[in-house]
This record gives C-alpha cells, sequence and structure tokens, in this order.
C-alpha cells in the first residue's frame, strides 16, 4: 500500500469500483449495497471522530455477524482507529481483561450483552442494532479518510487464549490487502461469488471469508449472526445459493449427520476447511453424498492468512496442501535445523503481512518472531511429495515410549471405526507415568466397555506403530472445544 493511503478506503474502492448497485453484504431479508456499505462506513467513520475517538486509539467491537460489525470495523480504520473486534460469548471479567489490555477507547457491543458490565467513564460503551447505533445517522457527512499511520496497528485481533489470557495481534492497515493477492489466488473468488462462512467476523478466518476476501473481489456476503448449527447452514444456502462456504471440521461432520439428497443441488462449487486439521474421512464423506471436495488449508491470526493450502481438482485428503503463493515455509527439528526429509517438524513461515509481534507481551514476541522474517506458528508438520500434513500442535505432541505420537495421526485413523463418531488423543498421568488416552464420542448404538476398548486397539494395531496406539480408551458424552470448535486438550489432559 502507497503512503498515504487508507487500506479500508482502498478495500471499498475495490468493490465499488464494480458497480455501486451490487450487493456487498445479505443479511436477513435485505441487501446491502457496495455504495450504501461505502456510505455507511463513511458515516460510521465520522461517527466515532465526533465521539473524541482520536487516530491509533483502539476500538473494541463486541459484535455479532451483522452490517453494524462491518461498517463499524472499515470505520474506525477509515478514521484511522484500530478496530479490536473480540469473542462476543466471554464474561464480564473477560472483556474487563480485553478493555485493559487493549486500552481501547471506546466500547462497541449490542444491548443487554454482558460486555457492558465492563464498561466505564474511561471507556463509556455505544449500543448498537443490526445497522449501527440508532443516531449513526447524525453525524456529520463528507468524512476524508485518513491516512495510515505506520506507528500505530490498524486493527488488532485476539488469540484464542485456550490456555490462559488471549494475546493481542496487531496487524499494520496493510494486511487488510495482502489476503487478496496471496490466499485469493487458490480460491479464485469473483463478482459473481456469493460468500458464506460460518466462522464469525471477530476470528480471523471469518474475517478473512467475510470481509476482506469477499470485498476486495467484489463478492456478495451472506451473514448469520449467531453460530449455525447444521441445519442453519443448509438452511441459508438454500435461501441465498453461495458459491463458496467456508466451515470447520465439526460443522462439516456435523452437517453430514442431517444431510439429505435433496439437499446437493445446494452444496456450493468452492467448500473450504481451517480452524483444525480435516480428517480424511470427513473429506472422503462430503465428497461422496454432496459430490464436493473439501479444500483443506491452516493459517493463523498471526499471518491474517491462510499459508497453506489445497487447490481446486488437487486437493489430497489429510493433507493441508501445498504453500500459499508469497509464502515460504520450512519445517525444523527441536534444535532449529532443518528437520530431515519426510520426518516431523515445526512449521516455519515467512512472507508479506505478518504481524511483528504481540501486543504487551515481548516475551511471546521473542518466541514466535525468528532471525530473517520467520514465524513459528506452534505446529508440527510432515512434508510428502510436496503436501503438508498436520501433525497437531507443538504442545500437544506426545511421547510413548521414547518416541513422538501425533495426536491428529491417531484421531485419523480411530475416527475409521465405525462405532467412533468423535475422538481425541491426549496424555493423562496413570501409575506415575504418563500414557496417551483416547477420548471417544461413541457412535449411536455402540456399547462402551472393555470389549470395545480391546476392538479399538486392535483396529489400531492393524493401521499404526505399536507406540502410537493408546493406552486407555475414556468414552465421554462430548469433548470440550473453543468457541472456534478446537478440541482443548488441557482440559483433557487435566482430566
Amino acid at each position: 500500500m502507497m503512503e498515504g493511503r487508507n487500506a479500508a478506503w482502498d478495500l471499498l474502492e475495490l468493490g465499488h469500483s464494480l458497480g455501486a448497485e451490487r450487493t456487498a453484504y445479505l443479511f436477513g431479508g435485505s441487501n446491502l449495497t457496495y455504495g450504501a456499505l461505502k456510505e455507511r462506513s463513511l458515516r460510521f467513520a465520522s461517527y466515532l471522530d465526533a465521539r473524541g475517538v482520536r487516530p491509533g486509539e483502539r476500538v473494541l467491537l463486541v459484535l455479532p455477524d451483522t452490517p453494524a460489525f462491518v461498517c463499524a470495523f472499515l470505520g474506525a480504520m477509515l478514521a484511522g482507529a484500530c478496530p479490536v473486534p473480540v469473542n462476543t460469548t466471554l464474561k464480564p471479567s473477560d472483556y474487563a481483561f480485553l478493555l485493559e489490555d487493549s486500552g481501547a477507547r471506546l466500547l462497541l457491543t449490542v444491548p443487554g450483552h454482558p460486555s457492558l458490565e465492563a464498561a466505564g467513564p474511561d471507556r463509556p460503551a455505544v449500543t448498537c442494532g443490526d445497522l449501527g447505533p440508532p443516531d449513526l445517522d447524525e453525524a456529520p457527512e463528507g468524512f476524508a479518510p485518513r491516512p495510515a499511520d505506520p506507528a500505530h496497528p490498524g486493527f488488532m485481533l485476539y488469540s484464542s487464549g485456550s490456555t490462559g489470557n488471549p494475546k493481542g495481534v496487531p496487524h499494520a492497515q496493510e494486511n487488510l490487502l495482502v489476503p487478496h493477492r496471496t490466499w485469493g489466488r487458490v480460491l479464485e473468488l469473483g463478482p459473481s461469488d456469493v460468500v458464506f462462512s460460518s466462522s464469525k467476523l471477530f476470528f480471523a478466518y471469518g474475517l478473512l471469508a467475510s470481509l476482506a476476501l469477499p470485498l476486495a473481489a467484489g463478492a456478495a456476503t451472506a451473514l448469520f449472526p449467531g453460530k449455525p448449527g447444521p441445519g442453519d447452514a443448509f438452511d441459508l444456502m438454500a435461501l441465498h445459493r453461495p458459491t463458496a462456504f467456508f466451515g470447520v471440521p465439526t460443522l462439516y461432520n456435523a452437517m453430514l449427520r442431517v444431510y439429505e439428497p435433496a439437499m446437493k443441488p445446494f452444496v456450493p462449487a468452492l467448500c473450504y476447511s481451517a480452524g483444525e486439521a480435516l480428517p480424511p474421512l470427513l473429506h472422503e464423506e462430503w465428497l461422496r453424498l454432496a459430490g464436493r471436495e473439501i479444500l483443506d488449508g491452516i493459517g493463523s491470526t498471526e499471518a491474517f492468512n491462510v499459508f497453506v493450502s489445497n487447490r481446486k481438482g488437487r486437493s489430497r485428503a489429510g493433507s493441508a496442501g501445498q504453500p500459499v503463493p508469497g509464502f515460504e515455509v520450512r519445517l525444523v527439528d527441536d534444535e532449529g535445523g532443518d528437520a530431515p526429509p519426510g520426518s516431523e517438524g515445526h512449521l516455519l513461515i515467512r512472507g508479506e503481512g505478518l504481524c511483528r509481534g504481540y501486543w504487551n507481551r515481548p516475551d511471546k514476541t521473542r518466541e514466535a518472531m525468528l532471525p530473517g522474517g520467520w514465524l513459528r506458528t506452534g505446529d508440527v508438520f510432515v512434508e510428502e511429495g510436496g503436501f503438508f500434513s498436520h501433525r497437531g500442535r507443538s504442545d500437544d505432541m506426545l511421547k510413548s515410549g521414547g518416541q513422538w505420537v501425533s495426536p491428529v495421526r491417531v484421531e485419523e485413523e480411530l475416527l475409521r471405526h465405525p462405532a467412533v463418531a468423535e475422538c481425541a488423543v491426549a496424555a493423562r498421568r496413570a501409575a506415575g507415568a504418563e500414557v496417551v488416552c483416547a477420548f471417544v464420542v461413541p457412535a449411536p448404538g455402540a456399547v462402551p466397555g472393555k470389549a470395545l476398548d480391546l476392538e479399538w486397539r486392535r483396529f489400531l494395531l492393524e493401521r499404526l506403530p505399536q507406540h502410537m496406539c493408546p493406552a486407555r480408551f475414556e468414552c465421554v458424552s462430548e469433548l470440550p472445544r473453543t468457541s472456534t470448535g478446537k478440541v482443548r486438550r488441557f482440559v483433557l489432559r487435566q482430566g
């Protein structure tokens, strides 16, 4: 992005230049055109400016997926401020931490939301409807977008914080435009596309899929304010006929359980999955029933992008794919040297648009940001024939008998057993030692007990080395998950 530019303005102009009357967002029974999106985003910038929000100051967004979120996010950037979207399902104490940690000048939320309890005189709250605050139209017209200031973050996201307080991940304004010319080259979205993402806008995946990528492509995006279940997803597909769907493995799995042949015409041509590894069996079943391949990929909040992805017509089940244009990847061993070919290694990435560090966390910045512009992702991968397969988070890897165990690989095989609906593998302490334990949600009709445990173990021994087979199987009614659908393995480890 050239000096003196504003990335939010440039993004709005990309879609607007194709026709102001074209639909940018579908919400409920109404449409928001590119012309109206541009006008309301500028109005939001004027509104924030009138309320004393200065360039560089943070604005905490606790908003569902509505036009208000999109206009508030872009409006804050147009005003030179830094929008900070956060999870809408947290507790008042969590919002108090986020307000304090981010130093937010203002809180934007909805009436009756728990975040209002964390607001105060120094950090006032403004409540919004689906289109914004009730007095938005009273803001002065004619606001001129402010140029980006490289001294201030352009927008900031928070990591999931599954094992502690979340970490702020600030991004330069220009990073909003990078995904279109990197991951966007894989997706090939265009003005005729209609996009639907189950991931919420306050997550990096959702912000990419419902804002950064479709607006840059001039596409239309369908918004759903709540957390869509499988029925909601199919209903929205039937209503808006999206051509691209961005989901997570948990939702794809749930959708398969309610799938009926009559739904097949509504399944989008592009089905994408990220957030956690896509089990090969799920890829195969979706292709068999829905007639579409699921493209799997992996990205991160720190990259605000997907950096390894499968391609249309060249996807490989069980693999996250190949490096995305614009990114370099390396696999390194525990000492930081290149991992031997075909062996597991810690994934490092380098490319345009990475964050420069964590907000107020120099310790975590030193751990992740390495010399030469490399970023440690915290993931373990193996590369085979140019395709990269996810083996788990670095801190989730287990040792059994002195040998490494990949939870993801064990789960992929165990999911193939007909008596398994869901499963997760983690270490449990037993008799003074750590043992590999499989936590299983049994399939309907399965009878938990020693006989089934033995059957699962025999099943895995036919497919995996002995050291990878769990020493224990524990049946559970459900797996603990984060709001993004990822398994909270540390909860399983603690018991």
